[in-house]
């Protein structure tokens, strides 16, 4: 009877534990994990079927991502409280990388949201509209010089975005304190928000009289002028603050003469178009 080979080579350890061959072979060869023996005359690795155990402690710590120097300094070198210093340390790591993540999607998902909406409105209706909660950081209120536009206090409050905790690749906009503000000086609103949903300020689900339309930022044309119109003609009550936002900007379109901004305030009670 022939004698069973109670080692493995490196293609069936591979097969056996998931690691390609060319894995188990740069490991040896930095010294992260070492196969059983090797043969003296061809030099080829075998393994244990017991290795399964060692190997794990290794593709454990590197799905991690933990360094493989790291990974070969504990092998030699082990104990729980070291072990737990390491976990602690990239448990930090990855708290801060989840963040990012989660800042990164909100950036497109925030901007993916406003193309979609300005990719399908039909730009010369003035309507009423059920708009949903949409949670933004409100800028603190803007200062202007008699020929100031919306450009100074917005260069104004750039050295101090950090402090602010303000992200400029959210999406930024107007907020009118009323509509009649917004009649007033439409090139200079009263603070800045950013679309960033960890604000602490909220357009709140309602019904909204909406208005768009397109040019650079700041040239709002007659649309103040529309709102107000189709509000006094139809009776429709209107109550704080009015939104500018851009749905299509720079981002969306090279040419800054095709900007569309949607203006939004809110209805006080629901009413339909006559």
């Amino acid at each position: 009877m022939d004698e069973i080979n109670p080692f493995l080579s490196i293609q069936e350890f591979s097969k056996l534990s998931g690691v390609e061959a060319s894995t188990l072979r740069y490991w040896d060869d930095i010294g992260v994990f070492t196969p059983h023996m090797r043969n003296d005359e061809t030099n080829y690795r075998y393994y244990s079927a017991a290795q399964l155990l060692a190997l794990n402690f290794v593709t454990t710590l590197s799905d991690l991502e933990i360094p493989l120097k790291t990974i070969a300094s504990l092998r030699e070198d082990r104990d729980p409280g070291k072990l737990l210093d390491l976990l602690e340390k990239q448990e930090k790591q990855m708290d801060m990388e989840m963040r990012n993540l989660r800042r990164r999607y909100s950036i497109i998902h925030a901007r993916r949201e406003l193309i979609n909406i300005g990719a399908k409105v039909n730009e010369d209706e003035i309507c009423i509209t059920k708009l949903e909660n949409m949670d933004m950081i409100l800028w603190p209120e803007n200062e202007y010089s008699a020929d100031d536009t919306f450009v100074q206090p917005l260069a104004a409050f750039v050295p101090e975005i950090h402090d602010l905790h303000i992200n400029l690749s959210f999406p930024v906009g107007g907020y009118y304190n009323d509509l009649e503000a917004f009649r007033k000086d439409p090139g200079r609103p009263d603070h800045f928000i950013s679309l960033d949903p960890t604000g602490m300020h909220t357009r709140k689900a309602g019904d909204y009289l909406v208005g768009y339309v397109r040019g650079y930022y700041g040239e709002l044309g007659d649309l103040p002028e529309r709102l107000a119109a189709h509000a006094k003609e139809n009776s429709i009550p209107l109550t704080g603050p009015l939104y500018l936002m851009y749905l299509l900007e720079e981002f969306s379109t090279q040419d800054d003469s095709q900007y569309l901004a949607q203006a939004s305030i809110a209805v006080s009670t629901r009413r339909r178009d006559r």
